[in-house]
């Protein structure tokens, strides 16, 4: 039964956070300015996590400096820097949801690499790099540059997004190195409001003003679609399958989200799947199983898949 639970658990998250792809675009598409969407997303979601980690934890305010620090990093990196700039590539009109989910689907590869940068004794077999740059090759493969004009197609808002996805991938690594006792429900709910918040000073110094916004039915249903949905009900559906599940496999979320994001974008959106999209997801999906097969053997070996 516990099984049954973890997996129904896990397509949830998965279709949450793999549609939330398409609630940005429709923000965006909507008039909503990018940066400032992102952070008024995040200091709804910031509020509602720090609600419920209050409510969850005898003590969420962090203490002393190494816990701030993990909020700071937390905070710059994988709520500011990573949404800021996926907000802004999401709203070339070359990118869709489900190029945009998958290009994010680097950041476990990414991950892996950034992990080896700070603890130098791990090093990469042959076998690792071919898997990292598989991913690599992946993300070049659903960009699809122009030679004659490397801005072309969308070309600058999808670097924007695998750059989203390298500052995500800095962030979580930092975070596990700076090895702070604070709980995650508090790193979390700390992070978005102050990430919220940053961004919100960017979004200033931009030019970008909520006044102006023209607020309407499908910017307010994404907004609270990302703030409640995407963000505070995915983060704690995460944080209980992480508990049950694992790094590992929870990690895999990467890789079934983009199925719900080109799903959602066609339905909703009518955006149409590029070859060159399928392709690139294959080649991150095969790279990241190549840095992560002894880890992902061990998985299917613990729950008996292997025989």
């Amino acid at each position: 039964m516990t099984r049954y639970r973890n997996l129904a658990l896990f397509l949830v998250l998965a279709a949450v956070w793999g549609s939330a792809f398409m609630a940005i675009k429709a923000g965006l598409d909507a008039g909503f300015p990018p940066v400032l969407f992102a952070a008024v997303r995040y200091e709804i979601a910031g509020v509602l996590m720090l609600g419920y980690a209050w409510w969850a934890l005898d003590d969420p305010l962090p203490r002393g400096r190494t816990q701030w620090a993990e909020v700071a990093v937390g905070a710059v990196l994988m709520i500011a820097a990573y949404h800021a700039f996926l907000f802004v590539g999401e709203a070339d009109d070359a990118v869709t949801s489900a190029s945009a989910s998958v290009l994010v689907s680097l950041s476990p590869i990414l991950t892996t690499g950034f992990a080896r940068v700070f603890v130098p004794q791990e090093r990469l077999e042959p076998i690792g790099l071919a898997g990292l740059f598989l991913g690599l090759v992946g993300a070049v493969v659903i960009a699809n540059p122009d030679p004659a004009n490397l801005l072309a197609g969308g070309m600058g808002a999808k670097l924007l997004i695998v750059a989203a996805a390298t500052a995500f991938a800095l962030g979580s690594v930092l975070t596990r190195w700076i090895d702070s006792d604070l709980s995650i429900e508090g790193m979390e709910a700390w992070s978005m409001l102050l990430g919220g918040l940053l961004m919100h000073v960017v979004s200033l110094g931009l030019g970008e003003a909520l006044g102006a916004v023209a607020w309407n039915v499908t910017i307010v249903a994404s907004l609270g679609y990302l703030s409640i949905l995407a963000s505070a009900l995915g983060f704690l559906i995460y944080f209980d399958l992480l508990d049950r599940l694992g790094a590992i496999e929870i990690n895999l979320v990467s890789y079934v989200a983009p199925v719900f994001a080109a799903l959602s974008g066609w339905l909703v959106l009518g955006e149409l799947v590029t070859v060159e999209t399928v392709a690139g997801f294959l080649l991150i999906l095969v790279g990241f199983s190549l840095l992560k097969r002894r880890e992902i053997a061990h998985e299917l070996d613990r729950t008996g898949v292997l025989g």
